[in-house]
């Protein structure tokens, strides 16, 4: 084969042979467990005498433990093996009981390859095939492509599976977007995660760790690996990744064997578990990394592990990972963050240490969802108040497959360069994209109807780059994103009026004051009075000359039945005040009715902005300081709105007038 995309088009068109017992979304179920087949059947072609005569040595054919199954290894030469005296061609001789064989020669291989399988679910397809009788013309195709190493190195295996499981997802476009970045936009992530990385990178030796916590099949993991081949083929880049989707994990874990993707001795590198509440990457030496890349889910609730992220968060609080604050349960995002920001190198360069940088997809809603002391808000000041958030790009709508909405690309960092700190860049690059869903065809895809191409990710990169204020990109100082949530209070307005409704509704909740009521009615007259402190005050002096005593809550009842907000009277003042208090806020009663928040920015002084802004609007407000919040957001359309003047009326009118000119004719040819 010339290429990896030629191979990758032979394979594909294996893939007809499926037609009409599977769909074309379901295709990959079957293509990617039989390549990764294929695959390890070439690479363990020339040693499989060595292992079967290694095994029989050992287990004379009985079940391979956790030592038997090292040693298997070591006699195949790989960090893999497979004991089964089957191989694919063998596969072709008994077409009658090719599934039996087929199943017993997967159970051949060693447990990290069974695992894969297992997650695969494969056995499930096998005999699904079976039964539309396609499974040996399948398996016969499979065994016509040599993939031994001689023939396609590994590097060119690693594209050829990037290749296939890209269109695959594609086709699956209705749910891909839950595991699957377009290629375009993990490569301007990766081309910025490693921009000021040069001199690091090239040094000889170099070894770095990458982690992708929401890996799907793989795809960030493998262009991070590409992008250092290109550019620093002398650096070592061990990638790790976990995820929660069988099919995902069983993926990407089958691309990192395939590739022989060096983990330092170690073939876990790919991990099951959901991350948010079992996280696979607790343990010392690879609990931190140097560069962490992810596309967690847009908007998926975390109902089911809501009761152990709360625990977690209450017991451990900053010595866990989502001491910063809980999101609401409806979107999981910023917990992501939280989790990678945990895995965070510290910066000690004397101990070759030299911080963490991140790059995460976030929907628009962590930008700005919650306000001030809300969970995401508390997330957001805490990773802007620790100088980590370095940029935010906004990526043109219809990127991804399955959904149309914006997104924007978060790079966090414990380790930003000197011209950066203290601030934060945004980069509008939501004009920048071509019609496509991808550079190598103009249909959309799915949602995805855009795509970059390399010209326009570059484009990106030297905005995010040049660090200036121009079009599309403007600079921040960390403080222009918060603001202090200030309660602004109005005084309560009553005025006093006795009915004779009102006056029996009091009596039949306290007929033992029955007596004072009618004291009450015959000292004030049924004349609507708009002062209710003179009016207390009156009624005070009374219930004291009559010696009656009232408690809290007849009181506060009698107010409730007699009295009426009007905004014409006079502010009711606090009893412990006396009308002498120097502020308002201490003299009057505040009405629950008419308070207020405002949102002062930080970079404001308080008292200032609220005479200025708030006063002459509300001359009788004040602030309650007590209760001031900090909050922070991120609004990308304030920051770089463009106003659009309307078009003249004239123009309007003389369209209006050609539209009903054109309905007319319409109208006419109809009838006519």
């Amino acid at each position: 084969m010339s290429d990896h995309t030629t191979l990758a088009n032979h394979i594909w068109q294996i893939a007809d042979l499926l037609r009409g017992p599977y769909r074309p979304p379901q295709y990959e179920r079957v293509m990617l467990p039989l390549i990764v087949l294929r695959r390890f059947d070439c690479v363990l072609a020339p040693t499989k005498d060595n292992v079967l005569a290694e095994y029989d040595k050992r287990k004379g054919g009985k079940f391979v433990d956790e030592a038997v199954d090292k040693l298997l290894n070591k006699a195949a030469g790989q960090r893999f093996h497979n004991h089964s005296r089957l191989t694919f061609e063998k596969l072709k001789g008994d077409p009658d009981n090719i599934e039996k064989h087929l199943v017993s020669y997967i159970k051949g291989f060693s447990a990290n390859v069974r695992k894969i399988f297992d997650y695969f679910e494969f056995e499930n397809e096998i005999e699904k095939m079976r039964e539309a009788n396609i499974l040996f013309l399948v398996v016969r195709k499979f065994t016509e492509i040599d993939l031994h190493p001689d023939k396609v190195p590994n590097a060119q295996m690693g594209l050829v599976f990037e290749n296939l499981i890209r269109r695959f997802n594609e086709l699956a476009n209705e749910t891909a977007g839950d595991h699957f970045t377009p290629r375009e936009v993990i490569r301007l992530m990766v081309s910025i995660l490693f921009i000021k990385d040069d001199d690091l990178l090239s040094t000889p030796g170099t070894v770095r760790k990458l982690l992708d916590p929401a890996c799907g099949t793989g795809g960030m993991l493998a262009e991070a690996q590409n992008y250092l081949r290109e550019h620093h083929s002398a650096a070592k880049l061990y990638v790790f990744g976990q995820d929660y989707n069988k099919r995902a994990f069983a993926t990407a874990a089958s691309d990192m064997l395939m590739k022989h993707v060096d983990q330092n001795g170690g073939s876990d590198n790919i991990r099951y578990g959901d991350t948010l509440i079992d996280d696979q990457f607790k343990e010392s030496p690879y609990d931190k990394f140097d560069y962490l890349l992810a596309n967690p889910p847009f908007g998926v609730d975390w109902k089911k592990q809501q009761k152990e992220i709360e625990n977690e968060h209450d017991k451990l609080g900053s010595a866990g990972r989502f001491g910063a604050g809980l999101p609401r349960v409806n979107d999981g995002s910023l917990l992501f963050l939280q989790h990678m920001i945990s895995k965070f190198e510290p910066v000690q360069p004397e101990k070759q240490k030299h911080g963490s940088r991140l790059a995460i997809v976030f929907s628009g809603s962590p930008l700005f969802t919650g306000g001030a002391g809300s969970g995401e808000s508390n997330i957001r000041k805490w990773v802007i108040e620790n100088d980590w958030l370095e940029a935010i790009i906004a990526l043109p709508e219809s990127m991804f497959y399955n959904t149309g909405i914006g997104t924007y690309v978060w790079i966090v960092t414990n380790r930003k360069e000197k011209r950066r700190k203290g601030t934060v860049q945004l980069v509008d690059a939501r004009d920048i994209w071509t019609a496509g869903g991808s550079e190598e065809s103009t249909r959309s895809m799915g949602d995805k109807r855009r795509h970059l191409t390399g010209k326009q990710i570059a484009e990106v990169v030297k905005l995010y780059g040049r660090f200036k204020d121009e079009g599309n990109a403007k600079n921040f100082n960390n403080d222009d994103f918060g603001y202090t949530r200030v309660t602004v209070e109005r005084p309560l307005r009553l005025r006093f009026h006795i009915t004779d409704t009102a006056k029996a509704a009091f009596a039949a909740a306290f007929p033992d004051l029955h007596d004072d009521l009618d004291a009450i009615d015959n000292a004030l007259g049924r004349e609507t009075q708009s002062d209710w402190n003179t009016v207390w005050a009156k009624i005070g002096k009374l219930l004291l000359a009559r010696k009656s005593r009232w408690s809290a809550s007849a009181q506060k009842s009698f107010r409730s039945v007699f009295t009426q907000k009007d905004p014409a009277a006079a502010p009711v003042r606090l009893p412990q005040a006396g009308g002498r208090a120097s502020s308002r806020a201490a003299a009057c009663e505040p009405d629950p009715d008419l308070r207020d928040c405002e949102n002062i920015p930080l970079t404001e002084d308080v008292d200032a902005y609220f005479k200025r802004e708030v006063l002459p609007h509300l001359p009788d407000a004040w602030m309650d300081r007590t209760k001031d919040k900090i909050g922070f957001e991120i609004n990308f359309n304030r920051h770089f709105y463009k106003y659009t003047p309307p078009r003249p009326l004239a123009e309007i009118d003389a369209e209006l007038k050609r539209a009903e000119e054109e309905i007319m004719r319409l109208l006419q040819e109809v009838t006519a």
